[in-house]
């Protein structure tokens, strides 16, 4: 049982499985790297109502466990045999589970050195886990000098694939002190970089906009300095230094930090990389509530870029109830409100599908301005950015120049004309403020409406009442399309109580589904509003 011969029978059988079975977790890998590696969020995207990991898994150990067995028996005659025979189903069964679970994920896996070493790990914990089922099977058969049981004895085998989830996550968690150390390695250049930089820094936060905040930002600096931002939503430690890292600093007058958090220290960790002059907070909702606790503490850690900033810079603040709270004197900072009765602030928007007219306040300063962007949010996002810019010497006729020139921040309500049809696309809108903003403009355009969307995440204890009340904002639509199973039911329950029309809400399981029902649907003249395209881990 447990001769050398034995031991190496076991090794060969579990170096076999440990290669072979954890080409079934590509799927889990990725949801992994999108939860960014936090265990417990990737634990309950395993278990959320939808995704059939664990049922995927268990009809994999079923077939092979049933298979194996009828092998074992029919090739009884074969004597010791008959248990190798009976390990032919595996590789069969894996090969079979990979080709069905080929539909590529729609943020595609990245394969960084921590992807590969968190996979390799899983084969390591794959192995261990396969040579002592191994070693227990053939225990068993040795004790029970039963024949049937001896070539029954790898049948426990087949209970791998069930815990593949749990062996991923246990890799993940081996992986994480290396890949911390490896990240503290990785951002103390971009640190002592950034501090040393003789640019004007800039870290942008809030609990929506940053990103089309920044990219206005930067238009109209741009039109007297030398800008550069972090791109796209790189708004980590790791992204930011990634983002710098082949960039001289000083051959630029300003640097633009989008600063994101789901926890609090996520902004000071930030400002403590960054050294900000200055900062810009958009504004405050619940997002990330679901991750923060509370909104009292998601406004904690919003505050954080205050203490963050070098005293005496200005803290841009977007007002509303929430912002109210933070303190800016108390970091000793020059504080600019922004809105309907700050220093700064965009008054009397009026909206339409060709754009938005507002009063643009700078101090003393009004005038009328007009914006192809869509919706009354990005009024204030506007407002936001020329404060800033007016702050920094720019003139008032350059500021408004430059926000009649602003283009379209991709995938934020950027509207696409497609066969006669206007599509907005609202994919990276992914908060309550946002959402119901795109939901107004919408009902701006003539024709027939349409919405698809698979509701507002990481909201905590408010989701569904969010949910609920985005679903009461979208009665009276030509057609709602709800598209997967995390949220919609909350969705189609607001909606339904608000009088929308039943027959003219429609549940599908992915984005594909939806396209295909509005092919079916759509004409010249509608219009279809796409409103947060959730990454794999919420659907």
């Amino acid at each position: 049982m447990f001769t050398l011969e034995a031991i190496a029978e076991y090794a060969l059988i579990s170096l076999a499985l440990a290669l072979l079975l954890p080409l079934c977790t590509f799927k889990m890998l990725g949801a992994l790297q999108q939860s960014g590696y936090d265990g417990k969020k990737f634990a309950k995207w395993t278990v959320r109502k939808g995704n059939m990991v664990y049922s995927r898994y268990i009809l994999l150990a079923f077939l092979i466990a049933l298979s194996s067995a009828v092998l074992a028996l029919v090739f009884s005659f074969a004597g010791s045999r008959a248990a190798y025979i009976a390990l032919v189903p595996f590789p069969l069964f894996v090969a079979v589970y990979c080709y069905a679970d080929k539909k590529a994920l729609k943020v595609p896996l990245v394969s960084t050195k921590r992807v590969q070493r968190v996979y390799l790990w899983e084969c390591v914990a794959v192995f261990i886990v396969s040579a002592a089922l191994a070693a227990g099977g053939n225990a068993a058969a040795h004790y029970a000098g039963v024949e049937l049981v001896s070539h029954l004895r790898y049948l426990p085998l087949a209970v791998l694939p069930i815990l593949l989830p749990l062996l991923l996550r246990a890799a993940n968690a081996v992986d994480r002190p290396f890949s911390e150390a490896k990240n503290r390695k990785y951002l103390r250049p971009a640190r002592e970089k950034l501090h040393a930089a003789q640019c004007v820094k800039i870290g942008i936060t809030g609990s929506f906009g940053k990103t089309s905040v920044k990219n206005f930002i930067a238009d109209l600096l741009s039109r007297k300095y030398k800008v550069f931002a972090t791109p796209e939503s790189y708004n980590t430690p790791l992204g930011i230094a990634k983002a710098i890292e082949n960039v001289d600093l000083n051959e630029y007058d300003v640097f633009l930090a989008e600063m994101g958090a789901r926890r609090e220290g996520d902004i000071r960790e930030l400002c403590d990389l960054v050294a900000p002059d200055h900062c810009v907070v958009t504004g405050i909702c619940p997002q990330h509530v679901e991750t923060f606790g509370s909104l009292e503490k998601v406004i904690s850690a919003k505050g954080e870029i205050l203490s963050g900033t070098k005293q005496g810079g200005y803290a841009f603040i977007g007002m509303d109830e929430n912002t109210e709270k933070l303190d800016a004197s108390a970091a000793k900072l020059v504080k600019v409100g922004v809105g309907e009765h700050g220093e700064c602030g965009a008054r009397d928007i009026r909206c339409s599908a060709s754009g938005i007219d507002f009063k643009l306040a700078l101090g003393v300063f009004e005038t009328s301005v007009h914006s192809r962007l869509l919706g009354g949010h990005n009024a204030r996002n506007l407002a936001l950015a020329a404060a800033v810019a007016y702050k920094m010497g720019l003139t008032k006729e350059e500021i408004v120049s430059g926000i009649g020139e602003i283009g379209y921040v991709p995938h934020r309500l950027q509207p696409v004309e497609a066969n006669g049809v206007t599509v907005l696309d609202d994919a990276y809108n992914a908060n309550i403020v946002g959402a119901e903003e795109a939901v107004k403009v919408l009902r701006l355009f003539p024709g027939r409406k349409y919405i698809v969307t698979p509701g507002i995440v990481e909201l905590g204890v408010l989701e569904e009442e969010e949910n609920y009340a985005l679903g009461e904002k979208l009665a009276g639509l030509d057609q709602v399309v709800l598209v997967g199973a995390t949220l919609v039911l909350a969705v189609k329950r607001g909606y339904l109580a608000a009088g929308g029309d039943a027959e003219k809400i429609a549940v599908v399981p992915d984005l594909a589904a939806a396209e295909d029902l509005l092919s079916e649907r759509l004409q010249p003249g509608d219009a279809v509003l796409f409103l947060n395209d959730l990454p794999d881990i919420y659907n």
